[in-house]
């Protein structure tokens, strides 16, 4: 048989939610523990889409219908200014073109786009 003290500690227990410890906001995990950053290594295997872009023209329709081998589209950049490099839709760097191995193509960064930043 239960005592009346044992009854109304089990009642206080039950009426308590579990509450899981969050270990990024729980000011009694290490911080400073060897294996903190390994968490990055999740995203290090994720593709993203990366396009060098060499320029850009609007044409109609019936124009690019009429395009056949040896036609010749003409871009709004000249030769020599810098490509741009895409990530997933948005501009991070501009570049100049190089060759590699062979017949390859490549971009030579030449500066890094900022982001702009606001301050709220």
């Amino acid at each position: 048989m239960l005592e009346n003290d044992d009854v109304a500690d089990q009642s206080e227990t039950a009426k308590k939610p579990d509450t899981a410890i969050d270990p990024a906001t729980d000011p009694k995990t290490e911080t400073d523990a060897p294996n903190a950053g390994k968490n990055l290594d999740a995203i290090f295997g994720v593709k993203l889409d990366v396009r060098a872009v060499l320029g850009r023209s609007r044409i109609p329709i019936s124009e690019l219908l009429n395009l056949t081998k040896g036609s010749v589209i003409e871009l709004d950049r000249r030769v020599g200014e810098p490509v741009d490099l895409m990530i997933n839709d948005r501009l991070v760097a501009r570049g100049d073109l190089v060759r590699v191995k062979g017949d390859m193509l490549g971009v030579a960064l030449r500066e890094i786009v900022k982001d702009f930043v606001t301050d709220s």
